[in-house]
């Protein structure tokens, strides 16, 4: 299957997956019901929770920058912008096309090759899920029983086993290692031996970090308090509604929306955020007007300040590759 077909099965494949997810979610829902549970939302509670938002953008940016080796590693605003960009376009376009966007933008604002920036993006992801699951099984017992839990914290462990031998490979072989993975792309058309090997040593350079146990230390520090201020930014918005649920509801929110982001979607992932969110609050008992309407305002909060914000980020990365 060539490149292009494999692109456009899965886009139409995610929006398909987005379909289903949103019939789920819109399933015995009273309009009328939905209507008011918006109308009595707080609004005011979008100021905190846009501020707590903000800060875990910020460590994001940040986590990602740590992950590169000293020598190769990014002024932080090349980051946050390339970091902005991507965002924007996992908003607009399905598939998550904005983390192959980001890869681009950054590659071409720092000089650092592709595979390079590509094999950070993998391991921050692998953090990302790490952290997401391990808070998720340390809070498991204040929150109410979900069949799901036990099948996530089995994917947390799975991905800690994987970290694990990745360091280990990567401290004991490096690029040789890389190397012998990596020869079958020499197979494929356009790409020669001396170029998978290349691509083969940039991808090692990009997971060098594995190597320095301190910086990995700081990386899942850094990766812990963004989740927590995503944690708390989805608190408020539950602050300014009438669910009585307590932090844990915020945290398992937030837990159930991110895992779903592993399957393909529409943009902005538009009906399995809203479906995750819903399955997550169910566990509460909150009925699913009010838990949708918690679900719409919070991914609005969470998908449509990245359009405006990601337009000037890909201007001003536009402006400086002109300057270049």
């Amino acid at each position: 299957m060539r490149p292009r077909t494999r692109a456009r099965v899965l886009a139409w494949s995610g929006i398909a997956l987005s379909l289903v997810f949103a019939w789920l979610a819109l399933r015995g829902i009273e309009v009328a019901e939905l209507r008011s549970a918006l109308a009595g939302q707080d609004y005011v509670f979008l100021l905190p929770a846009a501020a707590a938002l903000a800060v875990a953008v910020a460590l994001r940016a940040w986590r990602w920058q740590l992950v590169f080796a000293h020598e190769a590693r990014p002024r932080y605003q090349h980051v946050l912008n390339a970091m902005l960009a991507g965002y924007l376009f996992n908003t607009i376009l399905p598939a998550r096309a904005g983390e192959l966007a980001r890869v681009q933008v950054l590659g071409r604002r720092s000089g650092i090759s592709r595979a390079n920036v590509l094999a950070t993006v993998v391991l921050e992801r692998t953090y990302d899920l790490l952290v997401l699951v391990a808070l998720l099984a340390l809070a498991s017992p204040f929150l109410p029983h979900v069949g799901w839990l036990s099948a996530a914290v089995a994917l947390g462990c799975a991905l800690a086993g994987a970290l694990l031998v990745a360091a280990f490979v990567v401290r004991r072989f490096g690029e040789r290692a890389a190397r012998r993975l990596l020869r079958p792309l020499a197979w494929l058309p356009g790409i020669d031996s001396d170029r998978a090997r290349r691509v083969a040593d940039n991808a090692v350079h990009g997971l060098a970090t594995l190597r320095l146990t301190r910086l990995v230390a700081i990386a899942i520090a850094v990766t812990t308090a963004s989740w927590l201020a995503l944690a708390a930014s989805t608190w408020f918005l539950v602050l300014g509604t009438d669910m009585d649920v307590g932090f844990g509801a915020a945290m398992l929110v937030v837990v159930a929306t991110n895992l779903v982001l592993v399957l393909p979607s529409s943009p902005a992932a538009l009906g399995t955020f809203e479906a995750a969110a819903l399955l997550a609050l169910a566990a509460y008992d909150v009925e699913r007007e009010q838990a949708l309407s918690f679900a719409l305002v919070l991914h609005a909060l969470n998908a449509l300040p990245y359009i405006p914000i990601g337009y000037a980020a890909v201007a001003l990365h536009a402006r400086a590759m002109r300057r270049q």
